[in-house]
């Protein structure tokens, strides 16, 4: 249907002297992001009590990535829940906050300013960085001065940040912005990281630790990434008391840091060797043969070493076998250059030194074939190493010194009471609480929290100094917390001078930062003010929601129920929105590396932010969801519709006094209404956002189609007359209705059309209840009415006439109660088929049916 832009002269225009003479979606953006930050629209006013309360935790994007549409996808799916929560009279507390520490932020600071940080270099004061950066040659700095530019560039991406999210419409509280590494949060982060300490929650261990070469820091096991590695297996023949033992490897160079072979304990190949010895080729180290169950008979010859460290698989078996630990290979990705004690051949030892994993591995191999240690020729393969999500060569395993708090991973009955916890939280949808189990019990190791990076929160520690120059690493010295935030690279302990830094008798401080989930996984204590606001807090926690994609159960969401379960002894919220991934056309996750990502800001200047949000909406939780941009012109055109359905509607005139609505069609529309009301509400409380706008869109479109059609020239007669203030009535309370069920979905629009004839914001106003739709008719009637339009309307197109074409004869077959229902509105059909002849009613047992005869043309 298309809606005439402009009324009947005679039609009364007082009511609707708000609306534009050309309104347009162009510009409500800007608008009233404007207007909203001007009146505080979305601020939070703090109640007297809890319940009259609904706070979100919603994830802070890290500012130095980029975005996609994805990302917006899933922040507009919170948003829409704030938003009918707002309506519902709740006061919304929804703070929004940037996560700007960690490797990320490092690595475009390094490649911006073209700098490199070097902690033994002192701080210049004065120091501006190179005006032409050089990736080649990068400069050299302080970390105080690396610290200063990476707060100077994330400020420029936070900008950027908050005018992407205030276009999209977030109606979040923007006074309360946060980031992971301002004032409060440091405070947050390093007072629940010491009272994990004194607790026994958190400790620090020398371990085995997965390492990334290339960014130089410890990775822990949320940020593993799979992939398929190319390698090739070698046989490798160890020398044993009756003969060669072989085994198949893919890390030949590892020979040398191998403490044991392994093999199944009922694997009748290897019980005659179980508790002897062989001796390593090349090195001709004694090693023992033992047994155990993860040990795989049917995989290469049945048999494995076990080096220090190749894989996770040897950290089992160096832990549950109680193994020594011989380790060659340092944190710079290299072999030792320092022959270790347990090799005795100098030459042997000197012809890997020093070298890259690579570079050994083919100078072991050339030694294994001259020594006839090397049966066959290597096999190539693919094989499975663990990556650095964030990086591009596999891992090592080296011996660090890191920070740990307890996760499960090696305690049982504490991963028993994580696997509770999360059986406390309610899971929308109710699957993803396998993900969340699954990853849990998968657990191996604890939470390894310490990075060895620059702009991160610092681990409030300090170590004394013996006499020796040794640092007591056994007894960590704590700040206390009056003293936070404290900084231990330039703040000294309680005791000490900064004389004694580093010195023999003095002390020297942790070097290390925390990992940026150690501080995220506090967002809830931060933003609700624990400790620092104790009325906010009581007011705001536990929280009422947590919303996120997937791919962060494992980390945001699991690390946040570690860090409240060990400071609150509670879950950190009720409940928890999981969305799904927003997929390219061929149904492929979007990402960077894939080369398949939408920019946000180009699909919201082209098609308007309340299409992009309609798109969003589409998705229910825990769905992935192709992207195609074609869909967007569908959401156009529905806030296009709003506009052009509203114009019409405020033209015939306002009436707000529904008791004048007495024509059967009007109560037939309400009694629709009245339906979709409850409909959209149960919906929404469900948060089921799609079924909510599914409703509301279907009753809209066939309000347009159909309905308007219907009394649009009975709307447009005298106010006087009752049939017209019936019409205009009707009119006036459904588009009150349907604005508010479509405002959490289409904020733009609804508020342009909403300030047409309404004070105030229609974000502020009160959702609907089904109790404002007082009368109520037969919903049957107009649908009857539709299926009889639209057969009036297909035996038009058939003919290839105009709609306005006259029907000199209309005969309408149906059962007595549909022909009931279209006698009820005769005047009304009439003038919208332009029925100028008699009209037959033949009662049937089949469906609604109409056979029409057009006027012949003058």
């Amino acid at each position: 249907m298309t809606i005439s832009a402009e009324p009947p002269t005679d039609a009364p225009t007082t009511p609707g002297a708000g609306v534009p003479e050309k309104p347009a979606l162009e510009g409500l953006e800007d608008k009233w992001i404007a207007r909203w930050k001007a009146d505080d629209t979305y601020a939070f006013v703090r109640p007297e009590r809890r319940a009259d309360v609904y706070s979100i935790d919603t994830p802070p994007p890290t500012v130095s990535g980029s975005l996609h549409v994805g990302h917006v996808f899933s922040y507009t799916h919170t948003d829409l829940i704030a938003r009918f929560q707002r309506m519902r009279g709740k006061h919304v507390f929804y703070p929004i906050g940037w996560d700007d520490n960690g490797l990320p932020t490092e690595r475009r600071v390094q490649n911006f300013y073209g700098v490199r940080c070097d902690p033994t270099v002192p701080y210049d004061p004065n120091f501006t960085p190179p005006e032409k950066p050089d990736p080649k040659h990068e400069l050299r700095i302080s970390r105080p001065n690396f610290v200063e530019l990476c707060h100077e560039l994330t400020h420029v991406d936070e900008k950027a940040f908050e005018d992407l999210w205030r276009r999209v419409g977030l109606s979040v509280d923007w006074s309360s912005l946060y980031t992971t590494i301002g004032g409060d949060s440091i405070v947050v982060a390093q007072k629940a990281f010491l009272r994990n300490v004194v607790r026994g929650e958190a400790y620090l261990s020398e371990a085995p630790t997965l390492w990334d070469v290339t960014f130089q820091t410890a990775v822990a096991q949320a940020e593993l990434d799979a992939r398929d590695y190319p390698g090739a297996f070698h046989r490798v023949e160890f020398h044993g008391p009756n003969g060669p033992v072989h085994v198949e490897t893919t890390r030949p160079e590892l020979i040398a840091a191998c403490v044991a072979l392994v093999a199944h304990p009922d694997d009748e190949r290897y019980r005659p060797l179980f508790g002897r010895t062989v001796r390593s080729p090349l090195y001709g180290v004694e090693l023992p043969v033992l047994a155990h169950p993860a040990a795989e008979p049917d995989k290469g010859t049945g048999i494995a070493m076990c080096c220090t460290f190749g894989d996770l698989t040897d950290v089992t078996w160096w832990r549950e076998l109680q193994l020594p630990a011989r380790v060659i290979i340092g944190r710079d990705g290299r072999i030792m250059r320092d022959r270790p004690a347990w090799i005795a051949d100098d030459a042997a030892w000197n012809a890997i030194a020093g070298k890259t994993i690579t570079s050994a591995r083919e100078v072991v191999v050339a030694e294994l074939r001259a020594s006839g240690d090397l049966d066959g020729e290597p096999t190539p393969t693919l094989r499975k190493a663990n990556f650095y999500e964030k990086g591009d060569k596999p891992l090592e395993i080296v011996s660090t010194r890191q920070w740990y708090i307890r996760n499960g991973g090696r305690d049982d009955d504490l991963k028993r009471v994580m696997l509770e916890r999360g059986a406390e939280l309610e899971w929308i949808p109710p699957n993803m609480k396998y993900r969340y189990d699954n990853w849990v019990s998968g657990l191996n190791g604890d939470w390894l929290v310490s990075r060895q990076r620059f702009f991160g929160v610092a681990f409030p520690i300090w170590y004394a100094v013996d006499s020796q120059g040794e640092p007591d690493y056994d007894h960590p010295m704590l700040a206390s917390e009056d003293s936070l935030p404290v900084d231990p690279s330039s703040d000294v302990p309680a005791g000490f001078s900064e004389s004694q830094r580093g010195k023999p008798g003095g002390f020297v401080a942790d070097p290390d930062v925390m990992d940026t989930w150690a501080t995220s996984s506090l967002t809830p204590q931060i933003v609700c003010g624990w400790e620092r606001d104790p009325e906010l807090f009581g007011l705001t926690f536990p929280m009422d929601l947590n919303t996120h994609a997937h791919e962060i159960i494992r980390t945001w969401l699991f690390s946040r129920v570690v860090r409240a379960h060990f400071e609150n002894h509670s879950l950190p919220w009720v409940r928890s929105v999981i969305s799904g991934f927003v997929m390219d056309p061929d149904r492929k996750k979007m990402s960077k590396s894939r080369g398949n990502t939408v920019v946000p800001t180009d699909v919201l200047e082209r098609y308007g932010s309340d299409a992009v949000r309609w798109r969003a909406a589409k998705i229910r939780p825990g769905l992935d969801s192709p992207f195609d941009q074609q869909e967007m012109k569908v959401g156009r055109r529905l806030a296009l519709k709003v506009v052009n359905a509203s114009k019409f509607v405020l033209g015939a005139g306002a009436v707000t006094d529904s008791t004048v609505i007495t024509e059967p069609a009007d109560l037939s529309l309400l009694a629709q209404l009245s339906a979709l009301i409850t409909e959209a509400t149960r919906s929404f409380e469900a948060y089921d956002y799609t079924g909510g706008l599914e409703n509301t869109e279907q009753f809209f479109w066939q309000f347009c189609d159909d309905y308007l059609e219907l009394v649009k020239e009975r709307a447009y007669g005298p106010l006087e007359d009752a049939g017209a203030a019936s019409a205009r009535a009707t009119l006036t309370l459904t588009l009150d209705i349907v604005l508010r069920l479509f405002a959490p979905i289409l904020p733009y629009v609804t508020e342009e059309v909403w300030s047409w004839w309404k004070e105030g914001s229609i974000h502020r106003s009160r959702w609907p209840v089904a109790d404002e739709v007082a009368l109520s008719g037969d919903p049957a009637l107009l649908s009857d009415v539709s299926a009889a339009l639209i057969q009036i309307r297909g035996a038009k197109s058939q003919a290839s006439v105009s709609m306005k074409t006259e029907i000199s004869l209309a005969k309408f077959y149906g059962t007595a109660d549909a022909l009931a229902h279209l006698q009820a509105v005769e005047a009304d059909l009439r003038a919208v088929g332009r029925i100028t002849g008699e009209i037959s009613w033949v009662e049937t047992d089949g469906p609604l049916a109409v056979d029409v005869t057009l006027a012949s043309p003058t």
